[in-house]
């Protein structure tokens, strides 16, 4: 192999060599028992729940629904989801009557919602063991049915045309449940508090992709090969 620039070359095998000796580091595990992927990510999540809690705006939407009814006939998959979710209903204060698979119920919206809110509340400071305790099921089936029962609910409040309603319904779901049930077990960490670490991974994320770039880019360079813009015929 004819080397045209060594010095391009060379400095382009140092990136290549240097690339790979970090890209072993990083699958070691040196970083608290975790190789550098597994410790990203758990910080990324840590800091993902730690600006994901919105429990407590959304019980203050939630506030102007207490007291007002609502009924609902949602249908699930099988009759035993529908015996679960009715527990849930049931506790929350709403009369249910099931049939198989269909539920048809009724009841204080606000007071289902913020039922729904304080296992919410529970599963996302990681005590799912209270929400087990209180339905005698796994904790993370309970919120499941939460989602799936007030997806429904929301379809047919949508249907009536009753749109704030809904939206107090969709909130539950998306600013409650969803980051309860996806970050369950994970401890919250706030931005605030670990910004030079975050800024530091991204940073370092940025850089490390460059090098390799700029590894084979000098490399190929060393031994004659350039990417030149190709020129424009014209046309007589």
């Amino acid at each position: 192999m004819l080397i045209r620039k060594k010095k391009r070359f060379w400095t382009g095998l140092l990136f290549g060599a240097s690339f790979l000796g970090i890209l072993l580091l990083i699958f070691s595990p040196v970083f608290n028992g975790k190789n550098g992927l597994e410790f990203a990510d758990e910080t990324f999540n840590e800091l993902a729940k730690g600006s994901s809690y919105f429990i407590p705006k959304v019980t203050k939407e939630v506030g102007p629904f207490t007291g007002k009814q609502f009924t609902a006939t949602i249908k699930l998959e099988k009759a035993v989801d529908a015996a679960r979710t009715a527990k849930l209903f049931t506790q929350a204060g709403a009369t249910v009557e099931i049939k198989e698979s269909t539920l048809k119920m009724g009841g204080d919206l606000g007071a289902v919602l913020n039922s729904a809110l304080r296992d919410s509340d529970t599963m996302y400071k990681n005590d799912g063991k209270a929400v087990s305790d209180r339905y005698g099921y796994d904790e993370k089936m309970v919120m499941k049915d939460w989602w799936q029962a007030l997806s429904a609910i929301e379809k047919g409040l949508k249907k009536e045309k009753n749109i704030e309603a809904a939206k107090a319904v969709s909130d539950v779901n998306k600013k409650a449940i969803e980051p309860a049930y996806n970050f369950y077990k994970i401890d919250a960490q706030k931005v605030s508090e670990h910004a030079v670490l975050l800024t530091g991974l991204l940073m370092f994320y940025v850089l490390y992709t460059m090098w390799w770039g700029y590894g084979i880019f000098y490399t190929f360079e060393g031994v004659g090969l350039n990417m030149k813009k190709a020129r424009v015929k014209k046309e007589i």
